[in-house]
């Protein structure tokens, strides 16, 4: 999806919001990135009516990057190797639909990068379970309220910032170092 900028856009739910914020947050060409909500019915709604599970939306992240600096092909590559694709509606202690596993395309490049990328993935067994991703068109999207944006910059020294988020961004350092912005080196 090129726009006049030269920018694409990815939208991908991998858990929490704030561990995939910090993550993407870090990758060379990410333009911006904005977490919210997305997949679901309910119109803007909010964290707490999130949370119940019954808006069918899905802590997401809508990320702005530019293509000749990083390709989706490794937005992905990141998105797949930074959590368990393998957990239906699940990432660690956070449970729930709102916790699942989606990739949002936004046309039809997108869908197949996405579906090549998730079978290399199951052909290669990568994983010893099956991946449970949904690859569903993009509908919506809705920014989450203020205080969601750069959660892990203002609260590093939170507990769930030390115990989830900090490894999540160890691991994107030791496996993608090349990828990753100087500064946050």
């Amino acid at each position: 999806m090129n726009n006049n900028n030269k920018t694409e856009i990815a939208t991908l739910a991998n858990g929490c919001f704030w561990c995939t914020e910090a993550i993407f947050g870090r990758v060379k060409g990410v333009k911006s990135i904005l977490p919210g909500y997305a997949g679901g019915t309910v119109k803007n709604p909010s964290y707490d009516q999130v949370c119940t599970g019954k808006t069918g939306h899905a802590e997401s992240i809508q990320i702005e990057f530019d293509p000749k600096v990083t390709s989706f092909e490794k937005i992905l590559d990141i998105f797949w190797h930074t959590h368990d694709p393998t957990t239906l509606n699940r990432q660690g202690n956070d449970v729930g639909t709102q916790y699942r596993s989606a990739i949002f395309y936004h046309d039809k490049m997108q869908k197949e990068i996405a579906e090549r990328s998730r079978n290399d993935l199951e052909k290669a067994n990568v994983y010893n379970d099956s991946i449970v991703t949904e690859i569903t068109p993009f509908k919506n999207f809705y920014v989450a309220e203020d205080y969601h944006k750069n959660y892990y910059e203002k609260h590093q020294d939170a507990p769930y910032c030390n115990f989830v988020i900090d490894p999540k961004v160890r691991k994107l350092l030791e496996k993608y170092g090349n990828d990753v912005k100087q500064e946050f080196k």
